[in-house]
């Protein structure tokens, strides 16, 4: 769906962006996914990061070192989405190169396996997601919060203006986000960003996610034509890193 006229954000959208980026079990799905509940994606992550948080000070209050609480913060987000982005990481890396051309990438992406690639894009994405959030829990554990707004609404922008790179998977079962969408996703994303992070910190944040989404398109786009499930996954993978980043070197 494009039309921005016919674009009306229902109370709806928010149970199936749960659904579809998320294992919290809410009540009243109607079990469609569509890409109009895109505006309701930075609010899945708000939720998933209000947990980790509360989950990783929780930990330190108790007197738990602060390593093992952003450690186990970072493993309730993954358990929290079922590792959804962190898949669409992993196969990225496996077939962008581990293909040599656009057939043989497609081919690799839908491969369920994980290569070598794969594997050490994982390491480094987890890694540093755990260091970072080692720095931020203690000082400004809010800003996860940013973190994870912007790369959700991130991900609803790639996934607006990127062609699909072939007609099944959620070119067919999800579609493409309304224009309005989108851009209500980025005004939440932005606004509660600034909340949580303060001014500048959630500015500057969100302008290197956004710019670390486009990067991402741009070499989905060269790679393999345009986006899949697995590139949007990617994107919100790294897009929070680079808010992390920015976010502990302003904050932390």
């Amino acid at each position: 769906m494009s039309d921005t006229d016919s674009f009306r954000p229902q109370p709806r959208d928010v149970i199936r962006a749960f659904h579809l980026l998320s294992r919290l079990p809410f009540p009243g799905g109607d079990a469609v996914r569509t890409a109009t509940s895109a505006w309701a994606w930075p609010l899945v992550g708000a939720a998933i990061a209000t947990l980790q948080v509360a989950l990783g000070t929780g930990m330190m209050a108790l007197g738990g070192p602060i390593w093992a609480a952003a450690g186990l913060a970072l493993a309730l987000g993954t358990v929290l989405t079922g590792g959804l982005h962190e898949d669409g990481l992993a196969d990225c890396a496996d077939g962008f190169w581990g293909g040599h051309d656009r057939a043989r990438r497609l081919e690799i992406l839908k491969d369920s396996r994980v290569g070598s690639y794969g594997v050490l894009a994982m390491v480094f994405a987890m890694g540093l997601r755990w260091s970072l959030l080692a720095a931020l829990l203690p000082v400004a554990p809010l800003a996860l919060i940013t973190a994870a707004l912007l790369s959700r609404a991130a991900m609803a922008g790639l996934m607006a203006r990127l062609p699909f790179a072939r007609e099944d998977g959620l070119a067919k079962h999800v579609g493409k986000p309304p224009a309005n969408a989108v851009r209500l996703a980025l005004g939440i994303s932005i606004v509660g960003g600034l909340i949580f992070a303060g001014l500048w910190p959630g500015l500057l944040a969100a302008i290197l996610v956004f710019v670390t989404a486009a990067l991402a398109g741009a070499l989905a786009r060269a790679k393999i034509g345009g986006q899949t499930g697995d590139v949007l996954g990617a994107a919100q993978v790294l897009g929070e890193i680079a808010a992390l980043l920015t976010l502990a070197a302003t904050l932390a």
